[in-house]
């Protein structure tokens, strides 16, 4: 039997290339993503949106003093452990989406704040690489932060150009170390802003 171009026989297996590992996970929860009907728990943005709420099993950060903070913060209802160690200064805790485990992870970040809208500096103390949770956010948007006894839904977007140096401002404000760690790391240090799911 001839088989043209663009056909299958229909008595042969059909023979296709294995996708690389991670890519075919992806594509399988994209593909349940994209035919899943709206989610009643899903948060609807006024453009028509979803933002989903993050669900998942919780995996604690394998550095002791991030659980630690972690645990703190959220056991006491966001009335302990809401400094940065002996800094006195405010953080908050971002809950996002692992890009690899599919695991829900937490963070303590400074707090950076402005108008109900807070930026996520992607510092990891200067270090020559991006912390982690970088690569969450920029794999799933939709984040939660909890601020002191607050816990909202947020959507995250990487900021650059005049945008990005008016939030790196407010960040070197609230946490003045931020401009000691950019100086001494080679990489551009990214900025999220994050916005009110609702």
């Amino acid at each position: 039997m001839t088989v043209r171009a663009g056909q299958v026989r229909r008595d042969s297996p059909l023979r296709m290339n294995p996708l690389p590992a991670g890519v075919e996970s992806w594509v399988r929860g994209l593909g349940s993503w994209l035919v899943r009907p709206r989610d009643e728990t899903a948060v609807v943005r006024d453009d028509g949106t979803e933002v989903m709420p993050l669900e998942g099993e919780y995996e604690p950060s394998p550095t002791q003093w991030v659980r630690d903070q972690v645990e703190l913060y959220e056991s006491s209802g966001g009335t302990k452990g809401t400094t940065l160690m002996d800094t006195g200064l405010p953080v908050i805790i971002l809950t996002t989406l692992g890009a690899k485990s599919g695991k829900i992870r937490k963070t303590p970040l400074m707090r950076v704040e402005h108008d109900g809208k807070y930026a996520a500096v992607a510092s990891l103390g200067g270090a020559p690489k991006h912390p982690v949770w970088y690569y969450n956010v920029l794999g799933t948007p939709a984040v939660e932060l909890q601020d002191g006894a607050v816990r909202k839904e947020f959507t995250a977007r990487e900021v650059t150009g005049e945008e990005k140096a008016q939030w790196w401002e407010r960040a070197v404000a609230a946490y003045p170390p931020y401009a000691e760690y950019q100086e001494k790391t080679d990489r551009e240090i990214p900025v999220f802003v994050l916005e009110p799911a609702g």
